[in-house]
This record gives C-alpha cells, structure tokens and sequence, in this order.
C-alpha cells in the first residue's frame, strides 16, 4: 500500500472529518497493527496535515476504542482481547437481531428494494472479486440494515459496535469458507426481511453475528489457527451452477465500518490464501443472486 494513498486534499469544513476518516480506514485495513504507536509526526507526513488535525482525530477513535493512549508511550492501535470480543458480539448479536426484526415488521418497500440492492452487490462482488465493491456493498448493507429499524440509538449503538469489531473481522474473515457463508447468511437475512417474517429476521442476524464470532473467538482463543488452512479436499456440490468463492481477497476489504467508506487502496497480501474450491451456497443468496 503507497503511502500517498493516506495524503488527503485540505477542505477547511471537513478536515477533521477526512483525518478520522482515513485514520479509521487504515486501522480497519491492517495499515496500523494492534499495539502499534501512532506517532503525531509520522501521521502529520502521511496525511499531510498539522498536529492539532492529527490530535483531534485521535481522541475521536480512542473514544471510538480504536485507539488507547498508554503512559509514556503516547497513542496506540487498541487490542481485543477474547473476553471482550465475546461480549462485543454478544450485544452485536442483540442488537441487529432487534434491527432485523423491527426492519421486517416494518417493511417499508424502498427500505427493502435498496437491501436488495446491497445484496445484489456483495453477491456480484465476490463472484468477481471486486475488492472495492465488497467494501462498499457490506458497508451499505449494513447502513440500510440499521436505517430500516428506524431507531437513531440503535444505529449509534451499532455504528459503535461495529467500529470496534473492525479490529477482529480480519481474524474471522480470512478463513477458509467464512466469506461464502457470510454472503449466504446476508441472503438469509434479506430473505426474511422481504418476507416480512420478523422471527425469521431477528434469528437470521443473530445467526450471522454468532457465526463469525465462532471464527473470530476460536482464533483469539488459540484453538484455530489465525492463518487460512488449505481448501478442502473435495469440494459440496454447489447449489447453483457458479458457487460463490473464497477469493485471496485482503482480509481489512471486508472490515469497512458500517457507515464509513474506507479511502485506502490495498495490496496483494503477501501470502495470499489458497483460493477454496467451490463451497455450496445457501438459497438465500442464491435467490438474491438470480434476481
């Protein structure tokens, strides 16, 4: 990743706002490391702006729990450890379960037509590894999801939530089969929601939150190694004629905050992950892929 991807253009109104912006972004893309400092010089020469800008954004993203200032040492990138993973996803899983469910109950059709849309659009991004365009797919879908629920504290709560989750979503989603599933688990979602079914809705998300906690935990507990093993020997028969795959895709694209856009470029990783073979998908993305 060039360092000149980080250099912003000044706009006086909005300054602060990029800085954080491309901060956050960077963090999200494993452009920082938990653990690693943040030093205000060396961030003033990326960005290209001045210390206060710098300072300012910050203490947005420490109040974010993206960053911690530790004594004598000055700002650096947070770590999560697997407790406080657990309970992150545990009140994630609560609250887009509501949000689901509330989203379905309500229905609203130009709600539901732009999930839809969203859906369409992570499907077609995977299946062509468009890194940019599963970015901004899951970040939509995300935002149209909260929006639905109607709820302002909700979506603070969850934009929050999410903001801190971008720390662990390079863990769950670099493994074997966890994007093809994650995509399946979204159609599910949209699938309930359009049918109105509020349970279904509600049970969908939750399943999804649970599912890449499952990953995300077993890595951070050491039980799973946090490296993608090698794809499986015999690949499930797809569901439809063209399965979704795991594509080599940098682990940090899918890890975008659900209501900002990520402003930095990506690089191959260095050693990319084997791509899996075909992995079945179930009817509910399947459905939302045909339409």
């Amino acid at each position: 990743m060039d360092n000149q991807d980080l250099h912003i253009t000044r706009q006086a109104a909005t300054l602060r706002l990029m800085v954080e912006e491309k901060l956050r972004a960077a963090i999200a893309k494993g452009l920082f490391k938990p653990g690693q400092r943040l030093v205000e010089r060396e961030l003033c020469e990326l960005i290209g702006v001045g210390r206060t800008s710098i300072r300012e954004a910050l203490r947005q993203l420490e109040a974010e729990g993206l960053v911690q200032t530790i004594p004598h040492r000055g700002p650096i990138v947070s770590s999560i450890s697997a407790q406080e993973a657990r309970q992150l996803y545990e009140i994630r899983a609560l609250l887009e379960g509501y949000a689901g469910r509330q989203f379905a109950e309500r229905k609203d059709p130009q709600a539901v037509k732009a999930l839809d849309k969203t859906v369409k659009a992570l499907v077609k991004a995977v299946k062509g590894n468009e890194q940019l365009a599963l970015i901004e797919a899951k970040s939509q879908f995300y935002k149209v999801l909260m929006g639905g629920a109607e709820n302002v504290f909700v979506t603070q709560m969850l934009t929050g939530l999410h903001n801190r989750i971008t720390l662990l979503r390079l863990t769950s989603m670099t493994q074997p089969g966890r994007l093809a599933r994650s995509i399946a688990e979204i159609g599910d979602i949209y699938d309930a929601i359009a049918a109105g079914d509020g349970d279904a809705a509600e049970k969908a998300c939750r399943l999804h939150i649970q599912e890449a906690a499952k990953v995300a935990l077993a890595v951070l507990d050491g039980s799973l190694a946090s490296t993608p093993a090698a794809p499986p020997k015999s690949p499930r028969r797809p569901v439809t004629g063209t399965a979704l795959k795991d594509q080599p895709l940098t682990a940090a694209l899918l890890m975008a905050s659900p209501l900002t856009a990520p402003a930095l470029k990506d690089k191959p990783a260095k050693n990319a992950p084997v791509k899996d073979k075909p992995v079945a998908v179930k009817a509910g993305a399947a459905r939302a892929a045909r339409r």
